[in-house]
């Protein structure tokens, strides 16, 4: 009789055991999404960034070109 007190008990434990342990997983889990979803955002806003950076770097070479052609002609 005092066996089958114990194990019931002891499956009680275990699956509480998991429980927490499965909970404090998913808590840290979300904290790591948290923190990828942070980044992409950061990456995201450095992207448009060097974009602009990039068409400004390609005006910028337009017109030096546009200025070695007319000293060249004069």
């Amino acid at each position: 009789m005092e066996q089958l007190r114990k194990a019931p008990a002891a499956l009680i434990a275990a699956l509480a055991v998991q429980t927490i342990a499965g909970l404090l997983w998913a808590g840290g889990a979300a904290a790591r999404i948290a923190t990828l979803e942070q980044r992409v955002g950061e990456q995201r806003l450095v992207a448009e960034r060097l974009a602009r950076l990039e068409a400004q770097g390609e005006a910028t070479a337009a017109a030096v070109e546009r200025i070695e052609r007319r000293l060249e002609e004069k």
